[in-house]
């Protein structure tokens, strides 16, 4: 069997970590730990942290450093995790949580932090192209070759674009990304820990890369 890994995986929103985080954490078996995952989980399990992060999202805000810190340590703590490692993704976003992350896992470091990079532009071009069904939630990918209006191959409802999907929106969140991450790559980076890989290519070419960034560090 591959050995396990523990590792970090940034990038921009649409660059293609979804997808690669599934085929990593198939191919090292080990679990891939998003944030959005880890949350909803807290939530439902009820816990004190859920319950504190179930307040905070439902007012509308963000959930802190301090309660995502918590949930985070209860998951890594899991045995899945204990063993073969895990992928992270989504956490940590700042620098405060990266230091709680190294205190968390100082007996079980991690092997590579991976910044998967895809230029600004063609991360406009891909989620400026996504479309939703609005019942089903189906993704699909516009090719300009459509018919109008376009109906959902799933459930038959009606697929648009998301509001958060515009250029002018991706735009601010692309911006927001680089406003939070930059010292965080910063940090990886002054401690040796950091890859940068190139997410052009094919789904396969961009899934080698990435085994042998970890390959390579581990």
């Amino acid at each position: 069997m591959v050995p396990g890994a523990r590792l970090i995986l940034l990038g921009r929103q649409g660059a293609g970590k979804g997808t690669q985080c599934a085929r990593l954490s198939r191919h090292f078996v080990v679990p891939h730990i998003s944030t959005g995952d880890v949350l909803r989980a807290a939530v439902r399990e009820g816990s004190e942290l859920g319950r504190m992060a179930k307040s905070v999202m439902d007012g509308g805000g963000l959930v802190g450093d301090e309660i995502m810190v918590g949930i985070v340590r209860h998951r890594l703590s899991q045995t899945d995790a204990q063993g073969r490692g895990y992928i992270l993704d989504g956490f940590p976003r700042t620098v405060p949580q990266a230091i709680a992350l190294d205190e968390i896992t100082a007996d079980r470091p991690l092997d590579v932090v991976i910044d998967l990079e895809v230029p600004s532009e063609l991360v406009l071009q891909r989620l400026s192209a996504r479309r939703v069904c609005r019942d089903c939630g189906t993704n699909y990918i516009a090719t300009g070759a459509e018919h109008l209006p376009w109906l959902c191959d799933v459930c038959g409802g009606d697929v648009m674009q998301r509001d958060d999907d515009t250029p002018e929106a991706i735009g601010k969140r692309l911006d927001l990304y680089e406003q939070q991450t930059s010292p965080l790559i910063e940090f990886y980076a002054e401690t040796g820990r950091l890859v940068v890989v190139d997410g052009v290519g094919t789904p396969d070419q961009v899934f080698h890369r990435l085994t042998d960034a970890v390959t390579s560090r581990r």
